[in-house]
């Protein structure tokens, strides 16, 4: 055998023993690799159904999405006939105002003078009454000091 021929079978002997010594390694591997295709599999099985339950709960809440429009939709076409009763009421409340307003001006000059001519016919009554009460009482006291004189 020559040289390089003895080179070569260390070289081919060295390279089975760092395949045999690979062999290990990729085993586990293979093992991993096993076990996270199962796990994948556990995955795919367990996201369908929840998948199909998470397209369910979304078609639920677009169609309550979409009742909660359609009566946010009748809200706003209420609050707008609100608002025009409002506007309505308003105007009907300044022109109430105003014909307050000409019938207390109009009605406010007579009524004054009727309460105040009122008020002076009382105060002369009961002027003329207290001096009329006075007057009584004056002359009862003179009466009175008369008939103490007279005795």
């Amino acid at each position: 055998m020559r040289g390089w021929e003895i080179a070569a079978l260390v070289a081919a002997g060295g390279f089975a023993v760092l395949m045999l010594a690979l062999t290990v390694p990729v085993l586990r591997l293979r093992h991993t690799i096993d076990a996270a295709t199962q796990t994948l599999r556990d995955v795919q099985v367990r996201t369908g159904p929840l998948l199909d339950e998470v397209h369910g709960t979304v078609d639920n809440v677009n169609t309550a999405l979409s009742q909660a429009q359609v009566t946010l939709d009748g809200v706003n076409v209420q609050l707008a006939k609100v608002d025009v009763m409002t506007s309505h009421a308003q105007a009907a409340t300044a022109n109430i105002a105003n014909l307050v307003g000409v019938v207390s001006s109009a009605a406010a000059s007579p009524l004054v003078k009727v309460a105040a001519f009122g008020y002076g016919v009382r105060r002369a009554n009961a002027a003329r009454k207290g001096a009329e009460d006075d007057k009584a009482a004056r002359a009862y006291l003179k009466e009175q000091k008369k008939a103490q004189r007279g005795r």
